[in-house]
């Protein structure tokens, strides 16, 4: 199985591949980035390691390499401006994630491959994939809430004093600031989280205060996401190609499901050989389910805002440019220098 990473050289992308190596489960691992130098550095150091990890092909490539790549992860973002406001970065992100779909189809993607968004919006984001990039909408998944999920698995272990692989928990609807905690199914081993000790409604509050803020902290204290989210990648990127079947809460178009429609978020969805194989409706409680509503709602807004944006022409291409000619550029609008979407 070939991956190639659109972004491969930041620090999500490198922490991605870092990911995939020590799963063993991908043969070839191609890093792709406007920064060549820094692709070709990030590969290296990967390939430095490689006998004591697995046999694989590690490299750094342009976008020709999409036209035979199995699974194409796509991390490359921009960062916000002094003074920008929310709605300016989502379009300069747009318009960087669109040139690179142009990209993609100009290369020619394989009609059996799948595309996994990790760049923010990374739900606004994934709606535009599935509607530009020519595949099935199974074949489209944006990462969405698994890393929230993670976090907040990991943050209430913490708390309680659980073994973090035995807390079940999620986060669903946006990648974003109306993310919904779903407490009514949480367990720790199959245990009621409510009847677990030290649980209560301070707890649930803190935890997930702790979690919805838990990117921002990151950011603060090192700059930015890279280990937690290159693991969440892995945990999608392994479902599909070992056929797992897991359910996870990825980012895919929702058309019925929790009485929704049009707008890509995360539900709980079974993932594996083809994708997005079927989304579940959980019972939810009555806050959590408009809690999901709301989500949608905030996104489809949003999403709206893009597509009269893209409707009528005002989309313009980025203007920084990449700082090295080592990799030869593709043809069409070329990918503006990495400056990662820090999560």
């Amino acid at each position: 199985m070939k991956i190639s990473i659109i972004g491969g050289g930041g620090l999500v992308g490198s922490s991605t591949a870092f990911a995939l190596q020590c799963g063993g489960v991908a043969s070839s691992i191609c890093l792709i980035d406007a920064n060549s130098d820094l692709a070709r550095g990030q590969a290296l150091d990967l390939l430095h390691g490689a006998s004591l990890v697995a046999d694989q092909r590690i490299y750094a490539g342009d976008m020709s390499e999409v036209k035979d790549s199995n699974i194409v992860i796509i991390t490359a973002g921009l960062r916000r401006k002094p003074d920008e406001s929310r709605l300016d970065l989502i379009n300069r992100n747009v318009d960087l994630f669109g040139g690179i779909l142009d990209q993609m189809k100009q290369v020619g993607l394989p009609d059996n491959a799948y595309v996994i968004v990790v760049s923010n919006p990374v739900d606004v984001l994934t709606h535009l994939a599935v509607k530009r990039c020519g595949l099935p909408w199974q074949r489209v998944i944006g990462l969405g809430t698994v890393l929230d999920t993670t976090r907040f698995r990991s943050n209430l272990a913490k708390r309680l004093k659980a073994a973090p692989t035995q807390v079940n928990a999620l986060i669903l609807g946006e990648h974003g600031d109306s993310m919904v905690p779903i407490w009514s199914s949480a367990t720790i081993n199959g245990l009621p989280l409510e009847q677990w000790p030290g649980f209560d409604g301070n707890a649930a509050k803190e935890v997930f205060e702790e979690t919805k803020g838990a990117g921002a902290q990151v950011i603060k204290l090192k700059g930015g996401a890279g280990y937690a989210v290159g693991l969440s990648i892995r945990e999608v990127v392994h479902a599909i190609a070992l056929d797992l079947r897991r359910v996870l809460p990825v980012s895919t178009l929702v058309n019925g499901a929790y009485g929704l429609r049009d707008v890509c978020l995360s539900v709980p969805t079974e993932v594996g050989c083809g994708g997005a194989r079927k989304q579940i409706e959980l019972a939810l409680s009555p806050k959590e389910r408009l809690g999901l509503q709301n989500s949608a709602r905030v996104l489809r807004e949003t999403i709206e805002k893009v597509e009269a944006r893209l409707a009528s022409g005002a989309t313009k291409p980025a203007t920084t440019t990449p700082a090295h000619a080592a990799i030869p550029a593709p043809v069409g609008r070329v990918i503006p220098r990495a400056a990662w979407q820090k999560r």
